[in-house]
C-alpha cells in the first residue's frame, strides 16, 4: 500500500476510541445491506456495503450485467475489465464503497452447484484472470471489490449451520480439501485476486477442514494473510461468524452484518453480536490486544484511503433504505433513485453477445438469411409475467413464463429495463416485413399443440432457461420447463429448428443431434440486453467467439461429483464432503478417465474459419532456473514475487482463413511430464489465452508468456512452489480436444 494510505489509516486509528474502534469492525444498522456505522466527529461517513457480482442489487435505476458465467465466455480480458469498471461506477455513484464481488468459490466442482452462474469457471486459470480483470476494473472506478467466497463453498445444500428438527444444531458441511488440491486448484485464482489488489476477501459460510471458514486460522493468517501476502480485511459472509475472540485471533477483521443471526438483525439495526460490546470486554479484559484491533482497523482503512474514498465521495441513494425495506419487510415508498446507468447498456449487450457460444451450425444455419417467416417457441422468448424484480422463494424451475437473464439471490439485480428475445425478434422482423409467429407457454409446446402455427416456419428458435439461485443447488442438468420434449416437439415439425440455452450453469443436451435441430447457442446469463444480444448474433450483425467455460457432458453420469445430500440428521458434524478428486474436476477428469464430451471446454464455432500455422516455437527467458522460488524475498501481495517471474515464452500464429471479419480465443495447454510430479496431476491444464479479431486473410503472431506459477506444482512435504524437471508439453489450439501445435521444453534438467 502507498504511504500516503498507509499514514492518513494510523493517523485515524490514533483518534478513536475503542467504542468507534470497535464500531469500525463491526456491521451495525443503516442504509445498506452492509454498514459501517459513521463516526461524525472525524468526519467518517461510514461504510455501505452491497452485492454484488453482475451489478448493484437491492437498488433502482441500476443496469443488470452480464453473470460471471457470461464474462467468462467471453475469453476476453479486455472486455471483463470494462464489465468491472462499468460496474464500479454505478456502485459509487449510488454511494456504496464495497461491492461485493467478483467471485472465485464456488470454482465449479459440482456441475449442479447453485452459485457456479456468479463466478466464472471450474477451469482456475481462466477464472484468475476474470478475478484480476475484475478487480482491476470495479477499483479503478473508485470502489473496493470484495472477493469471495473463501474458500470450499461449492455447494449450497448445507451451506451453513441448520438447526434440526429436534432442536440440535448441526454444523455447516466440511469441505474436506488436501493441501495440494488446495494450492493448485481451490487457492489459484485467489492468488490473482490478492495480487490485482483486491480490498477485501470475504471468508464462506463453510467449514474447511472441519473448522468455519472464518475462524480458520491456517486458512486466513498462514495461507491469505501469511502466503498469499494480503494486506485488506478479511469480511465475514452474513451471518458467518461463530465467535468473537476465537475468529478475530482466527484472522477474521470485520463480521457483517454485525448481528449473530437473522432473527436479531434488522433493516436499521443489529443486535446480539459476537463482535460489538463482547470486543470492547475482551480488549478490557486482555484476551484481545489492541494491537491487534488496531490491525483490524487498518486493514479496513487502507483500501478506503488508497481508493480516495474519504475525498467527496458520493452519499447513500436515498431510495436504498427503501428498497431494502420493499424487499425484507414488503414496504412501499416513493423516494426517487440515482439513475446511474449511464450507456452501460451498450457494453452489456456488447459483452451479452461475446459470451454466447455457438455449438453447433450446420449448413450453415446461421447467421439467418432474411427469413419471412420466423417461429419462436419457449417460455424463455417473452417478456416476464411477474414483474421485472426477481424474488427468492421459487420454485427449482424458477418463475415460469418471461426470459431468463440473470440468476437468483444476493447475487441478483433489479430490473429497470429488460429486452427479452421475443421483444428482439419482432423488431427484427418489422425491418424486413416477415411474420413472427410464436407459442411461449411450455405446457403447450409439450402437449404437441401447435394449432396456431400456421404454416411452418421457415426457422424456428426455440429458447430454453435453467434457473439457479443462492441457497439451493441443482439436482438435474436438463434444462428447466419440460425442455427436451419441447425441442423434440418442434423440431418433429420444424426441420430447421434453432435452439438458445439461457442457462445458470451447465446443461445436458439429449436433443442436440437431432437432425433437425440445425443450430445450437448456449447464451448463458446475458443481462437486461439479452433480446438485443441474441438478435445481433442471429442476424449476423455479431460473429459469435464465445468459448464454454466447462465442459458439456454426453450424459448426466459423466459429471459424478455428486453434492452431498443428507436427510434426518442428528450428528452435528454429520455434513462432510471429502474432495476425494483432487485437482480432477471438469475437462481434467473427463482426460483422466477418457470420456468423451458433448462440447469439451474452450469449444466453440464461428462464422468464419481460423488456422494455426506450424511455426510454433517455446523459449526458455532464465536458464535452468532454481527448482523453487527464491525464499529470501519479502511476500507481497500474490506470495512470492519470484512465482511471478516470466521463465518462457511460447509464439505462433493465427490465420482467419473465412470470409468475415471474426474473434477467436487461441489457447495454450501444458502438461507436467508425469513421470516428475506426484500422482493425481491432471493431464493437461490451461495456462494461456488470447482473443484475437481478424480480417478475412489476416494473420497475427500470439505471443505467450509463463510464469514460475504457470510451470510449477504444489510440493506438500516443501510447503513451496516447485518446478519438475524433464519437459514440459506446450499445445497450442482453440479448445480443450482441438490442439493443433505441440512442442516441449526442459525448465530444469
Amino acid at each position: 500500500m502507498p504511504e500516503v494510505a498507509i499514514e492518513k489509516a494510523n493517523a485515524f486509528i490514533a483518534q478513536l476510541n475503542l467504542t468507534e474502534k470497535v464500531a469500525i469492525v463491526t456491521g451495525a444498522g443503516g442504509s445498506c445491506i452492509g454498514n459501517i456505522a459513521p463516526i461524525p466527529r472525524l468526519n467518517f461517513s461510514g461504510l455501505c456495503l452491497s452485492d454484488g457480482p453482475s451489478g448493484v442489487n437491492r437498488n433502482d435505476l441500476v443496469s443488470v450485467f452480464p453473470a460471471g458465467i457470461t464474462a467468462a465466455a467471453s475469453w476476453d480480458k479486455t472486455l471483463v475489465y470494462r464489465r468491472g469498471f462499468a460496474m464500479g461506477s454505478e456502485f459509487k455513484a449510488k454511494g456504496v464503497h464495497i461491492g461485493l464481488g467478483p467471485v472465485a468459490g464456488p470454482l465449479g466442482r459440482h456441475g449442479l452447484g447453485g452459485r457456479n452462474w456468479e463466478g466464472f469457471s471450474p477451469d482456475p486459470y481462466l477464472t484468475g484472470w476474470m478475478m484480476d480483470s475484475s478487480i482491476r476494473g470495479m477499483q479503478d472506478a473508485g470502489v473496493q471489490s470484495c472477493s469471495k467466497h473463501f474458500i470450499g463453498n461449492e455447494q449450497e445444500t448445507q451451506r451453513t449451520n441448520t438447526v434440526s428438527s429436534n432442536g440440535a444444531s448441526i454444523d455447516a458441511i466440511s469441505s474436506n480439501i488436501d493441501d495440494r488440491t488446495m494450492h493448485e486448484l481451490y487457492l489459484w485464482p485467489f492468488y490473482d485476486a490478492v495480487k490485482a489488489g483486491t480490498a477485501s476477501v470475504l471468508c464462506s459460510y463453510n467449514r474447511l477442514n472441519e473448522t468455519y471458514a472464518c475462524e480458520n486460522s491456517s486458512l486466513l493468517n498462514g495461507i491469505l494473510k501469511g502466503e498469499l501476502g494480503f494486506e485488506g480485511y478479511v469480511m465475514s459472509d452474513w451471518f458467518a461468524t461463530h465467535s468473537g475472540v476465537a475468529s478475530i485471533n482466527g484472522g477474521l477483521d470485520m463480521t457483517m452484518p454485525g448481528s449473530t443471526d437473522q432473527a436479531s438483525y434488522g433493516v436499521g439495526g443489529v443486535a446480539n453480536s459476537f463482535f460489538g460490546g463482547n470486543l470492547t470486554a475482551a480488549v478490557n479484559n486482555g484476551s484481545l490486544s489492541m494491537t491487534r484491533l488496531d490491525d483490524m482497523i487498518r486493514r479496513v482503512m487502507l483500501p478506503y484511503y488508497f481508493l480516495g474514498q474519504d475525498k467527496n465521495y458520493p452519499t447513500v441513494d436515498p431510495s436504498t433504505i427503501a428498497i431494502l425495506a420493499a424487499t425484507y419487510l414488503s414496504g412501499n415508498s416513493n423516494i426517487p433513485a440515482r439513475d446511474v446507468r449511464g450507456n452501460h447498456a451498450g457494453l452489456i449487450r456488447e459483452l451479452g453477445s461475446a459470451g454466447t457460444v455457438l455449438l453447433k451450425n450446420i449448413n450453415s444455419t446461421l447467421p439467418l438469411r432474411s427469413p419471412k417467416n420466423i417461429g419462436v417457441f419457449g417460455n424463455d422468448a417473452p417478456d416476464l409475467t411477474e414483474g421485472l424484480t426477481q424474488v427468492t422463494d421459487y420454485d427449482e424451475w424458477g418463475f415460469n413464463f418471461g426470459t431468463l437473464d440473470i440468476g437468483g439471490g444476493s447475487g441478483t439485480v433489479r430490473h429497470t429495463n429488460l429486452v427479452s428475445p421475443l421483444e428482439a425478434i419482432k423488431a427484427r422482423a418489422r425491418r424486413t416485413g416477415a411474420r413472427v409467429q410464436y407459442v411461449t407457454d411450455n405446457a403447450i409446446i409439450a402437449a404437441n399443440d401447435f394449432s396456431t402455427i400456421y404454416p411452418t416456419p421457415d426457422v424456428c428458435l426455440v429458447f430454453l432457461k435453467t434457473y439457479a439461485e443462492e441457497g439451493a443447488d441443482r439436482t438435474a442438468y436438463d434444462a428447466n420447463w419440460n425442455s427436451t420434449l419441447v425441442v423434440e416437439n418442434v423440431a418433429r415439425r420444424c426441420p430447421n429448428t434453432v435452439v438458445v440455452t439461457h442457462s445458470a450453469g451447465i446443461n445436458t443436451m439429449p436433443w442436440a443431434q437431432n437432425k433437425n435441430v440445425t443450430a445450437i447457442l448456449a447464451a448463458h446469463l446475458p443481462g437486461e440486453e439479452t433480446g438485443n444480444s441474441i438478435a445481433d448474433i442471429l442476424w449476423g450483425d455479431v460473429n459469435p467467439s464465445g468459448k464454454l467455460p466447462y465442459t458439456i457432458p454426453v450424459h448426466a453420469a459423466d459429471y459424478d461429483i455428486p453434492i452431498v445430500n443428507l436427510t434426518n440428521v442428528t450428528n452435528p458434524g454429520a455434513w462432510q464432503s471429502n474432495f476425494t478428486e483432487g485437482q480432477l474436476i471438469d475437462y481434467r477428469r473427463f482426460d483422466a478417465r477418457a470420456i468423451t464430451p458433448l462440447y469439451e471446454f474452450g469449444y466453440g464455432l464461428s462464422y468464419t474459419n481460423f488456422s494455426l500455422h506450424q511455426n510454433v516455437s517455446a523459449s526458455a527467458l532464465v536458464s535452468n532456473p532454481t527448482r523453487t522460488p527464491n525464499l529470501l524475498l519479502k511476500t507481497a501481495p500474490g506470495g512470492n514475487p519470484d512465482l511471478w517471474t516470466r521463465l518462457a515464452t511460447l509464439e505462433t500464429e493465427v490465420s482467419n482463413t473465412g470470409a468475415v471479419a471474426g474473434s477467436t480465443v487461441v489457447q495454450l495447454y501444458i502438461s507436467l511430464p508425469q513421470d516428475a510430479v506426484p500422482a493425481g496431476t491432471p493431464l493437461k491444464v490451461l495456462r494461456g489465452f488470447e482473443k484475437i479479431h481478424l480480417n478475412p486473410g489476416e494473420n497475427q503472431m500470439v505471443t505467450f508468456f509463463l510464469t514460475r506459477r504457470d510451470l510449477s506444482y504444489w510440493d506438500t512435504a516443501a510447503q513451496v512452489w516447485a518446478l519438475p524437471t524433464g519437459n514440459i508439453r506446450f499445445q497450442t489450439g482453440f479448445s480443450s480436444k482441438n490442439l493443433i501445435q505441440s512442442t516441449t521444453l526442459s525448465m530444469r534438467e
